[in-house]
């Protein structure tokens, strides 16, 4: 018998027969129903008390072979917050001619009325609805019923599934936190699947026993691995800013079918690929390999376009600008092309496998060695490199290898420069498929980074105003996200007018914007401007905090702890320099003190500086985080950074007039 591949890292295994225990329908204690608080999360506004679930593959009627999974919850509910738990959606596929089907649906709600009895609520069938998403997707909906603060709601579905090769996953982890949560799985020897625990938490009980002959159809008989999982005292996952998916975080059990033995005829099959299967599979694939072979087909269109080049990184940035104004992106991710690059070259519009294969091809064409990359974008996931899963991917740029340097393209947005990849490509590693050697990884990082430098010149009038000069500077990837800003509107004017109107207390009164379609070059921007500062000088001392633009209120780390990393995806640095003259007879009662704060290992750093003399002074702060991804260790030192750069960003000076 094959045995299930457990690719996780155990806690304890036995291999005794030890059976999960689902907890009582409906069944509530004095205890659960007077909980006013989860003493281990404070804050939670539910909490679950337990969490079962079984799947098990076994035949079902008329000898169909169905995989049959089954949940059951229990949740405590503090404050109205918490009402959105009462909420239920059952996801369910249905394919062409089958699909899943849900069923054994009950709930309940349990309360305590003003007297202090516990009294209880039945959902209604009637209530219980069945809404198409959409061709291949069902959800089956319904509400609790009598929600109420301090209510326990309990509800239990089943779901058959024709879809044996997708195993059901579990989730230990959600947006509430969980006091156990259990899963049980029985899966005979004639499948064998790789399962894999993601996430930072461990299982506390991990289970691997046999059931023997549990599977039996047309006389064909197996033995079943029978498996148990169980956290305890599960942490909420809460979700903070700078991050990629979820799911590569929260603490899960995944399956994947690697093989199978058909019961019926004894004829095996191998699913979980080799990437020697998938170099050839996608090598012969018309959708794919057999895009980028067509760079012959696409000579007569790439010959003019690097006539008189020849410097390869010449030609390769004159092929990617071609690329990017000729194919129309259609916000749709895709790996490949369906309908082939020669028609995305015809309608001007197509897919991002579409436009990359397309680049891919063309670069070839003017003699540029370029390999596709295969990747998952930030939000989709990061992909397992144990086995190959062709699936996971789900985008693919360009590598052009120029010199003894490689350059990452992608040419579905028309603002990108040359070798500046937008972030969601910004994820891991990607597997780089060649026509002509096998594949292999590599990651996915470029040398860019955000930098912006923002210099104003200010001089205060004698009626209270402020005017002067802003510069902003902006290199690698902001240029990139400032001339998207700058690209929403029709014309430059309107995007100044729309700035001038968001600046309040700032009026621009000229301005000019250099190298907007100059992709390679630095942005820069100059805003001659006036700012009311204070009514008049008629004062002998006057307020004033120089950080007049981009100042940090709050701070994006709010967390105890993370167990994920922090993803900037890129290095950045921000540079505000501020050069300011006062009337004759003022000057600086309390100059800011230089300081700052550095990170452990220069990992980022706040510093600022203050020089003066006199009615002049030049005040500049900077903000420097020199890595892509901070790990859950980090995470305190970010924190305090953010909370450094908050308590500074609070100082003011104050002018004073000499008397």
């Amino acid at each position: 018998m094959k045995k299930l591949t457990l690719i996780i890292l155990l806690v304890f295994c036995v291999s005794i027969a030890v059976n999960a225990q689902d907890f009582a329908y409906g069944k509530w204690t004095y205890e659960e129903m007077g909980m006013k608080k989860y003493n281990k999360d404070t804050s939670a506004h539910a909490v679950v008390l337990n969490e079962y679930g079984n799947a098990k593959i076994t035949v079902v009627s008329s000898d169909n072979i169905r995989l049959v999974y089954e949940y059951h919850v229990r949740i405590k509910i503090f404050d109205e917050n918490g009402f959105k738990q009462g909420t239920v959606e059952i996801p369910l596929y249905i394919g062409n001619e089958v699909g899943e089907e849900a069923d054994d649906i009950t709930a309940v709600t349990m309360y305590t009325d003003a007297n202090g009895a516990v009294k209880t609520e039945e959902l209604d069938p009637s209530k219980i609805f069945k809404v198409q998403e959409n061709k291949n997707h069902t959800n089956v909906k319904f509400a609790m019923p009598g929600l109420r603060n301090g209510c326990v709601i309990e509800y239990k579905y089943k779901i058959t599934s024709p879809y044996w090769d997708s195993f059901h996953d579990w989730q230990f982890q959600s947006d509430i936190p969980k006091i156990h949560s259990e899963y049980e799985a029985h899966i005979p020897g004639f499948w064998t699947y790789n399962a894999v625990l993601r996430g930072e938490l461990k299982l506390d009980k991990s289970v691997s026993d046999l059931e023997q002959e549990c599977f039996s159809t047309h006389g064909a008989k197996s033995d079943c691995s029978h498996l148990i999982f169980g956290m305890n005292n599960i942490p909420a996952f809460v979700e903070e800013d700078y991050m990629t998916a979820p799911k590569n975080f929260i603490a899960a059990v995944y399956f994947e079918l690697s093989e199978f033995t058909n019961p019926y005829t004894g004829i095996h099959a191998k699913v979980a690929k080799e990437w020697t299967d998938v170099d050839y599979q996608l090598k012969k694939d018309d959708y794919f390999g057999g895009q980028i072979k067509k760079k012959d087909q696409l000579r007569d269109r790439i010959t003019p376009v690097i006539a008189g080049k020849t410097d390869d990184m010449d030609k390769a940035k004159a092929v990617y600008a071609y690329m990017q104004k000729t194919i129309k992106w259609n916000d749709y991710y895709s790996f490949t092309s369906p309908d082939g690059i020669r028609k995305a070259l015809d309608k001007h519009t197509g897919m991002a496998g579409d436009i990359n294969l397309t680049l891919v091809s063309a670069l070839n064409a003017a003699g540029i060695n370029t390999e596709a990359v295969l990747l998952s974008t930030r939000e989709h996931g990061i992909v397992n490199k144990l086995y190959p899963v062709i699936t996971e991917f789900n985008y693919v740029i360009a590598k052009a290898n120029i010199g003894d340097k490689s350059y990452l393209l992608d040419a579905t947005d028309p603002l990108l420069s040359f070798g500046i990849l937008p972030l969601r490509c910004l994820n891991d590693q990607g597997r780089v498929m060649s026509l002509d050697k096998p594949s292999y990884w590599i990651d996915i990082t470029n040398p860019q980074t955000q930098s912006s430098t923002h210099t104003l010149t200010l001089a205060l009038q004698e009626n209270g105003k402020l005017k002067g000069t802003l510069i902003n500077y902006f290199k690698g990837y902001a240029a990139y996200v400032e001339r998207k800003a700058i690209k929403k509107f029709n014309t430059t004017d309107e995007y100044v007018e729309n700035l001038d109107e968001k600046l309040t207390k700032v009026k621009i009164t000229k301005s000019a914007i250099n190298n907007i379609d100059s992709l390679d070059m630095p942005l820069t921007e100059t805003y001659e401007v006036e700012i009311d500062a204070f009514d008049n000088l008629n004062h002998n001392k006057l307020s004033f905090n120089p950080f007049i633009f981009g100042r940090i209120i709050t701070n994006p780390f709010k967390l105890a702890d993370r167990t994920y990393p922090v993803d900037w995806g890129m290095p950045s640095e921000t540079r505000f320099i501020l050069n300011m003259k006062l009337p004759e007879g003022y000057i600086v009662e309390n100059p800011p003190q230089n300081g700052g704060l550095v990170m452990p290992r220069n990992a980022g750093r706040f510093a600022i500086a203050y020089d003066g003399s006199g009615s002049s002074f030049t005040f500049s702060h900077v903000i420097q985080f020199n890595k892509s991804v901070y790990e859950s260790a980090e995470y305190p030192f970010l924190k305090e950074l953010y909370n450094k750069i908050i308590l500074s960003e609070k100082t003011e000076m104050v002018f004073k007039k000499k008397i």
